[in-house]
């Protein structure tokens, strides 16, 4: 769907309907080329990796870096389980204490910085990553699986949660939340037949407020001719590169995407295990705003 055909909608109740999605990235973080910074949490209670440290322990580190974010012009963060692995996967499988964890961390970086923040459950823990933004106050949540269906890497089949979503967010009184959907996502692999044209046009039939591209693996970028189709199949909805944007590749991934999500480039020597590095981010931000007066 484009913008035009918003304006020339006959039907009130469509207009209305159509009119909640996001249109421009501009929207949420007021700027073209939007940087959003991976918060990802210390392994939390009931993971694998959880070491028994006190929730202070997690939220000290998540606020911390979250203001590294905001302190050198990062646009937006993403409070991310990423070291909850292996994976649940599926729309209401993530443990309620790893949920809970979660929530109270999220709650505290919110309050912490002025800058959206976001909220993603690994893997498509849609309903639970509506939950905690609905708590914390976040502004947008990455949906793993928004439509289609795939096999992720723990090797559980897994389908698209829009339908789910969406009765939800309306229940919750929540239609403030975005919804930023991964499109053959990193992690998976999508049923034959879903190829990436395919899923950016069901995503955006369905409402998604933006749409990812990644690569095949976590700090793996997407090619520049993914990237390219994407944006000419996605027109006015904004494309997000959601894996390995740096310095090097900035330029040519970011003259078609709108934006992008960045965690390994941000950590220490590029390790995503590590906490975040301020002269990495100054780096990368560096060249954003460079881009973007060019």
């Amino acid at each position: 769907m484009r913008r035009r055909d918003l304006e020339l909608m006959v039907e009130d109740w469509a207009r209305r309907f159509y009119s909640k999605r996001m249109w421009s990235i501009k929207e949420l973080f007021k700027v073209d080329k939007a940087i959003i910074g991976m918060v990802h949490l210390l392994p939390l209670p009931g993971s694998p990796a959880y070491e028994g440290w006190p929730m202070d322990t997690v939220i000290e580190r998540a606020v911390r870096e979250a203001r590294i974010y905001e302190e050198n012009e990062v646009d937006g963060v993403i409070v991310e389980n990423m070291w909850d692995l292996p994976y649940y996967s599926g729309w209401e499988r993530t443990p309620p204490e790893e949920i809970a964890a979660q929530a109270v961390a999220a709650r505290e970086v919110v309050k912490s910085v002025s800058i959206p923040v976001g909220i993603t459950v690994i893997h498509n823990g849609t309903r639970a990553a509506l939950g905690i933004a609905k708590a914390a106050g976040a502004k947008f949540i990455r949906v793993c699986l928004y439509t289609g269906a795939t096999v992720w890497d723990t090797g559980e089949i897994d389908h698209g949660v829009a339908a789910n979503l969406f009765r939800l967010r309306k229940i919750l009184m929540a239609e403030d939340i975005k919804f930023f959907a991964d499109v053959v996502k990193k992690h998976s692999k999508v049923f034959p037949g879903i190829d990436l044209a395919t899923h950016i046009m069901w995503s955006d039939f369905y409402l998604a407020d933006a749409v990812i591209v990644t690569g095949k693996m976590t700090g793996d970028p997407p090619s520049v001719e993914d990237v390219k189709l994407a944006k000419e199949i996605a027109g006015d909805m904004p494309v997000l590169i959601g894996s390995g944007l740096n310095p090097d590749n900035a330029e040519k991934l970011l003259r078609y995407a709108d934006g992008a999500i960045v965690g390994t480039y941000f950590k220490i020597n590029g390790i995503a295990q590590n906490p975040v590095d301020p002269e990495r981010v100054r780096r990368l931000m560096s060249v954003v705003k460079r881009l973007r007066s060019s």
